[in-house]
C-alpha cells in the first residue's frame, strides 16, 4: 500500500507556450530546427499561413513559416504577423497649415470669397477647404465678372461681412482691371491671378507637359487646349483629369497661391471665435 493517497502525488509540471513576437522587420531571430539566423526582411500573408523571409549576415535569405520554433535572444518564441497600425492622421491640410483633427466646422460667418466659375470653386476646396471649414467662410460661385461692382453693393459688405473675390485673367489695361477697381472698397478685396483660365494654375509638369499650349484667337480657350494636348475635345472630363492630379498646395503656381492665402487672411481678419 502506498504511503499517499492519489491526492498528493506531485502535479505534472504545465507545459507554458511560447510568448508570441509580431515579425517585425529587422527583427533578429533563429530558426531552432536549421540553426538559421537572420533579420526578418519579408512578411507574406499566404493561403497556408504567414511566410518569413530571414537575411543573414551574409545577404543569403531562407523563408520559413511562422509560428512556433524560434529563438529570439536566446528564448523560444511564436512568430505571428504584425498587425498593420493604423493610418497616421496627416499633419497638415493640402494648403500646407497645420491640420486641426477632430474640429468641427464652424457656422458660417457674414465674410465670404467668391471666385468666378465652377473650376476655380472646386480648386479652391480641394486646397484650402478645411482651412476656410474651420474659419467658417463660405466659396460662391459668380458665373462671371461683368456685374461684380453691382453684386458687391448689393452684398453691403462691413467690418464683419468682408468680401474677397478672386478674378480670371486679372491684368492691367483688360476689361477685368477695370470692373475690379469699380468694385473694390474698403471691405472689399478683389485679386487675381493673370492666367486666362485657372486650368493654368496648374503647374504644368503636374499634368507630365511642358507648358500650357497657346490658343490661336477664336478657338474657344478650353477646347483648344485639349485639342493641342491630344486629349478628348471634353472640357468636363479635362477638368476632372487636372483637378485629380492637385494634392496639394505645391501643386499650383504662386501666382495663384498667393492670392488665395491674401484672400483668406483679407475675409478672416476681424473676425472673432
Amino acid at each position: 500500500m502506498l504511503p499517499y493517497g492519489p491526492s498528493a502525488l506531485p502535479a505534472k509540471p504545465r507545459k507554458v507556450p511560447p510568448p508570441e513576437v509580431p515579425a517585425e522587420i529587422g527583427l533578429v531571430v533563429e530558426d531552432v530546427q536549421t540553426g538559421w539566423c537572420g533579420a526578418v526582411v519579408v512578411v507574406e500573408k499566404q493561403p497556408a499561413g504567414t511566410l518569413v523571409v530571414l537575411e543573414d549576415r551574409h545577404g543569403k535569405r531562407r523563408s520559413f513559416p511562422a509560428g512556433p520554433g524560434f529563438l529570439v535572444e536566446g528564448r523560444p518564441v511564436r512568430l505571428v504577423r504584425p498587425v498593420a497600425a493604423a493610418p497616421a492622421a496627416p499633419t497638415r491640410t493640402a494648403s500646407g497649415s497645420v491640420a486641426v483633427h477632430g474640429a468641427r466646422a464652424r457656422v458660417a460667418r457674414g465674410s465670404r470669397i467668391w471666385v468666378e466659375g465652377k473650376h476655380d470653386a472646386e480648386l479652391v476646396e480641394k486646397v484650402w477647404g478645411d482651412d476656410l471649414r474651420v474659419e467658417g467662410v463660405v466659396v460662391e460661385m459668380l458665373d462671371g465678372v461683368d456685374d461684380l461692382p453691382e453684386r458687391a453693393r448689393a452684398f453691403d459688405p462691413g467690418p464683419d461681412s468682408r468680401l474677397g473675390v478672386l478674378v480670371d485673367h486679372l491684368v492691367p489695361g483688360s476689361k477685368e482691371s477695370r470692373i475690379a477697381a469699380q468694385a473694390a472698397g474698403p471691405h472689399v478685396l478683389v485679386l487675381g491671378h493673370p492666367y486666362v483660365d485657372v486650368w493654368q494654375a496648374v503647374r504644368p509638369s503636374v499634368l507630365g507637359i511642358g507648358v500650357w499650349p497657346v490658343v490661336p484667337r477664336g478657338v474657344p480657350w478650353k477646347e483648344g487646349v485639349c485639342e493641342a494636348l491630344g486629349w478628348p475635345v471634353d472640357p468636363p472630363a479635362a477638368w476632372r483629369r487636372i483637378l485629380g492630379s492637385v494634392r496639394t498646395y505645391a501643386d499650383l503656381e504662386p501666382s495663384l497661391l498667393g492670392r488665395v492665402e491674401e484672400l483668406i487672411d483679407f475675409v478672416t481678419a476681424t473676425l472673432e471665435p
